[in-house]
């Protein structure tokens, strides 16, 4: 009698499967990441297996590797927060989702707990979640990072409504893009702002309405300009140091700035008089807000997977390594010469 694959799949992670994971055993740069045999045990009550396709990597895991991000590594670490593959195995009282099922898992959970870079991984049935069919592996694995950062700040909390101005240092990361394309979506301004105009040409065809070369172009007197003396309602700033001066010199009595990152080693200041002159909201913002809420996650999901759909939405790939190029992968990553997702295939 024929056996499925798939089914054969789950009665052997039930016994524990060995798995190819990607650790580092010290804190570091890139060449730190070493690929491992490890027996993966069978996934807890309320976790899901997952046989992994390509995972999307984050500048996140890279502080996280180098011992700079919100948490202390517990060594030794497994980095990963975003994946797309198939349901290898469900816990005992997971409902709802079927071995071979094609998901892919949301960052919503603690690196030191969980971690996705290798072939498989077992993860919270609650960061599982079902993408359109209509997306390739890549394409799955690089859209729940971008999208959930974006729409959380933009769209929840700002309430980015048609004709705002939204003013989005380093465009050309995958959430920058990412924050063009909500704001498009919802008839708002995108404004890209970049370093050098290099990547000027790339982000007009992305979608943003205008871009302003920050060491090129005064970055106040650009905005104003172009908003009629106005100023831009949000910011949305992963990087902190004294760019934060400048935007808030460019934006609108009662604006909003949001600083999600750091990835400034300068300080940040306080630019006092342009907040107190326009009563402005200095917010810091950290995804949890939206993935450890399950009204705001839900939201989140549907107008994501709507997009994605609809072709509102649509993730750009920067470059694809596979498995066994993970250090040349973070290598890519640090250099920040991508423009869009950096993937990896299994």
């Amino acid at each position: 009698m024929a056996t499925n694959k798939n089914s054969l799949e789950g009665v052997a992670a039930t016994k524990g499967t060995t798995a190819k994971v990607v650790r580092f055993h010290k804190i570091g740069g890139p060449e730190v990441l070493v690929i491992e045999e490890r027996v993966l045990p069978p996934p807890g009550s309320s976790e899901v297996q997952i046989r992994i396709h390509a995972l999307g990597l984050n500048r996140a895991e890279a502080m996280f590797r180098s011992g700079q991000y919100l948490e202390e590594p517990k060594l030794p670490g497994r980095p990963g927060y975003e994946a797309s593959g198939t349901v290898a195995a469900v816990g005992s009282s997971v409902k709802g989702f079927k071995i071979g099922e094609a998901v892919s898992v949301v960052p919503s959970f603690s690196l030191n707990e969980y971690g996705l870079y290798g072939d498989r991984a077992n993860v919270p049935a609650a960061a599982v979640v079902r993408h359109p069919t209509t997306l390739s592996w890549v394409e799955a694995a690089a859209i729940w990072m971008q999208y959930l950062t974006a729409y959380g700040a933009l769209i929840e909390i700002a309430a980015l409504q048609p004709s705002d101005t939204v003013l989005i240092p380093a465009a050309s990361s995958s959430v920058g893009l990412a924050a063009i394309q909500i704001a498009n979506v919802v008839g708002a301004v995108p404004v890209a702002l970049t370093r050098r105009s290099s990547k000027r040409r790339a982000l007009l065809d992305a979608g943003a309405a205008t871009v302003i070369a920050t060491e090129e172009q005064d970055l106040a007197r650009e905005v104003l300009q172009l908003t009629g003396g106005k100023g831009a309602r949000v910011a949305f700033d992963p990087v902190g140091g004294p760019t934060v001066a400048k935007l808030a010199k460019a934006m609108a009595r009662l604006g909003i700035l949001f600083i999600y990152g750091a990835l400034s080693t300068e300080p940040t200041p306080l630019p006092l008089f342009d907040v107190l002159a326009k009563s402005l909201t200095i917010r810091g913002y950290v995804l949890p807000e939206i993935t450890a809420n399950p009204q705001r996650f839900e939201r989140a999901v549907q107008f994501i997977n709507t997009g994605l759909a609809n072709g509102g939405l649509k993730p750009i790939i920067a470059k694809v390594f596979p498995l066994d190029q993970i250090v040349a992968a973070h290598q890519y990553l640090e250099s920040n010469e991508q423009f869009g997702k950096i993937v990896v295939t299994i």
